[in-house]
C-alpha cells in the first residue's frame, strides 16, 4: 500500500483572496515505512510575501523570485502523488490549497477522500489534548529540534514519524513471514498470509538425560497431577 505524506507552505490562509502555494513537500510510504523517495519543489507565487507568512517559513519574495511557478512543476507533482493516499495534518487547509492551484491551470482537482487527516485521526485518539504537530512530537517522543521554521519538506518527514505512531507504531504491518511480501505470479497483489501446519515436527532440544530426569522429578514430587490419574 502506497501512501504519501505531504505538506504546504503558503503566501496566507485562503486561495480565494489571491494566497498561492510557495513550496511543497512530500515523503513516500510503503506499506506504512518511508522508502526514502521524496518530492521537494519552490514555487514562486507570482506576487509579494507578506510579512505573517515570512514569520512562518522564512520564504521571501526575493528567494522565490527565480522559482518555477505552479505550472510548469504541475505535472511532476502530478506524477509523483498518483492516486495514492495523502497524509496530511490539517487535510482540508493543503487540499484547498493544492485545487486552487490545480483549478488555475486546469488540471482535474482531487477527490477529498484521498486526503488521510491526521490531526483529526490525533483528535480521536486523545480528545481533548494539543494535537499540533509539535505537540504530537512531544507526546511520541519524536525529536523536531531542527523545526525551527515550518519547511514543507522537514514537515513532511516530521509527520511521517507522527503517523507510523498514530497508525500504532512503527512497522504496524509487519508479518514475520517471507511469504508476506510475494505477489501473486501475475504480480497483481500480495498474497494473503495464514500460518500453516508443520509438514515435520522440530527435533526435541532436550536430550535423553534431562528427559528421564525430568521424569523421575514428576515421578516423586507431583504425584497428585491430574494427568497422571
Amino acid at each position: 500500500m502506497r501512501e504519501v505524506v505531504l505538506d504546504t507552505e503558503t503566501t496566507g490562509f485562503e486561495p480565494n483572496d489571491g494566497d498561492r502555494i510557495v513550496e511543497i513537500g512530500a515523503v513516500e510510504l510503503l506499506n506504512h515505512l518511508p522508502t526514502g523517495r521524496t518530492y521537494h519543489q519552490y514555487i514562486n507565487p507570482e506576487r509579494n510575501m507578506p510579512e505573517g507568512a515570512f514569520g512562518v517559513h522564512g520564504l521571501s519574495e526575493e528567494f522565490l523570485s527565480d522559482k518555477p511557478v505552479f505550472k510548469s512543476i504541475a505535472q511532476n507533482f502530478i506524477d509523483f502523488i498518483g492516486d495514492s493516499s495523502l497524509v496530511i495534518h490539517n487535510a482540508s487547509f493543503d487540499m484547498k490549497f493544492l485545487n486552487a492551484e490545480l483549478g488555475w491551470v486546469n488540471r482535474p482537482l482531487l477527490p477529498k477522500t484521498q486526503a488521510i487527516d491526521t490531526l483529526a485521526i490525533a483528535r480521536r485518539k486523545f480528545p481533548g489534548s494539543p494535537a499540533s504537530l509539535d505537540a504530537l512530537c512531544r507526546r511520541f517522543g519524536i525529536d523536531s529540534s531542527s523545526r525551527t521554521l515550518h519547511g514543507a519538506l522537514l514537515d513532511s518527514e516530521i509527520l511521517a514519524e507522527v503517523y507510523l505512531e498514530l497508525m500504532g507504531g512503527r512497522q504496524p504491518d509487519l508479518v514475520l513471514s517471507e511469504s508476506s511480501f510475494k505477489k501473486a505470479a501475475d504480480g497483481s497483489a500480495p498474497l494473503d498470509w495464514r500460518p500453516s501446519e508443520r509438514l515435520t515436527p522440530l527435533a526435541s532440544r532436550l536430550s535423553e538425560t534431562e528427559k528421564a530426569a525430568h521424569e523421575k522429578f514428576i515421578a516423586t514430587f507431583v504425584t497428585e497431577a491430574f494427568w497422571s490419574k
